[in-house]
């Protein structure tokens, strides 16, 4: 990686996830762009199953992910639970993208304010 300020969404997608035990919790699938707010409004990650069969998709806050490197290895992690991720709503392909009432309630499960929300 020779400019780690920049990322190919190709990069990251099929990279794996783990979280702060370094647990699997899947894998990346797709990021999903809020084109009225120019951001990363949430990646798409698949979790479960078995050999890819049965895996489930999860829309995951794009703040909640961390990216690092690690003796020029990128490691992608999320600071949950394998548990919290079991438990969470996951949704069908054909669903995509979330509307901002779905994505506000998956914000609100992992503990983030809407990116979209501002003080007054």
């Amino acid at each position: 990686m020779t400019n780690p300020n920049f990322l190919s969404v190709s990069t990251l997608k099929g990279h794996d996830v783990v979280n702060k035990a370094k647990e699997d919790l899947g894998k990346i699938e797709d990021l999903m762009i809020d084109l009225k707010n120019d951001r990363i409004a949430y990646a798409v990650l698949s979790f479960g199953g078995f050999l890819g069969m049965g895996n489930k998709l999860f829309a995951v806050p794009w703040k909640a992910i961390e990216l690092s490197l690690y003796e020029n290895t990128m490691i992608i992690s999320l600071n949950v639970d394998k548990e919290v991720l079991k438990k969470a709503e996951g949704f069908e392909k054909d669903k995509l993208p979330l509307t901002h009432e779905e994505l506000y309630n998956v914000y609100n499960y992992y503990g983030y304010r809407p990116y979209w929300q501002t003080d007054r």
